[in-house]
């Protein structure tokens, strides 16, 4: 894990996805990356949720990445979701990301026949990914929009030992402390929301990818710098803010809120 560290620690921001006119506003794009690069951010995690990935054709997501990798300050990585319902496509999809320049993909879990996704299942599905793809595999937990497909510590144990498998973007606001117990020492895990970032990283977590960050980039970064170099008071007290901020753009209104806070 060691050798990785720096890919998997620190606040990467899940991208917003730009729109005008019903299109993908690529200039917009384009100007965000630019100014996520001046700030003290990880890198970006674009085609997840907050990117609207599933409102996108398959060919405006590669747009979407390849811009963002060519526009990329080159000390910021590139995480691209690639989950599909099928193993195929999903390994057709990371094969390609990996083409374009994504240092890593992420992958939601299949769920449209959520009632038969078995933890054996997805084991399955996560180690044929990670068998093929030529880029390390981050698990993304969201049983929000994954039809309550949730990942389990049951099923960290039976992956986490992959030496492709390096962590886990944990959004599920439940299950992120028994993954944690279950990772330790074997896979990263990183927050997937502001609300439980400093929680995690006393627990033993390395970092998180926050929508907050789309909005206070820095912010969210100093909050990970303060707890790094045990600046406990301080870290708390911006905690605080950052959470109540975060209740009030993506917690209230999701990604449309996100995007509106952006714009202020």
């Amino acid at each position: 894990m060691t050798a990785k560290k720096r890919e998997l620690s620190g606040v990467l921001t899940p991208m917003v996805t730009p729109f005008r006119n019903d299109r993908v506003w690529f200039q917009g794009l384009i100007d965000n990356v630019e100014k996520m690069n001046e700030t003290g951010l990880t890198g970006y995690f674009i085609l997840g949720t907050n990117g609207e990935c599933k409102s996108l054709s398959v060919e405006e997501r590669f747009k979407v990445l390849g811009t963002v990798v060519r526009h990329r300050a080159k000390d910021k990585v590139v995480m691209a979701g690639t989950g599909f319902e099928s193993t195929k496509e999903t390994i057709d999809m990371t094969l390609r990301a990996a083409d374009e320049g994504a240092d890593m993909v992420s992958l939601l879990m299949p769920h449209f026949f959520a009632k038969k996704m078995t933890t054996d299942l997805l084991a399955g599905y996560i180690v044929d990914v990670a068998d093929a793809s030529p880029v390390p595999v981050l698990l993304y937990n969201n049983p929000s929009v994954a039809a309550g497909v949730t990942i389990r510590a049951d099923l960290i144990h039976l992956v986490a030992d992959h030496p492709n498998v390096i962590g886990i973007k944990d959004s599920s606001g439940e299950t992120y402390r028994q993954n944690l117990e279950a990772a330790k020492g074997r896979m990263f895990v990183l927050a997937g929301s502001a609300n439980y970032f400093l929680d995690l990283l006393k627990s033993g977590g390395s970092g998180g990818v926050l929508s907050l960050a789309n909005v206070f980039p820095d912010a969210c970064a100093e909050l990970y710098t303060l707890f790094t170099e045990g600046k406990t008071s301080e870290a708390e007290g911006l905690n605080a803010s950052l959470i109540a901020l975060n209740q009030e753009v993506s917690g209230s209104f999701g990604v449309a809120g996100v995007k509106a806070a952006m714009d202020l």
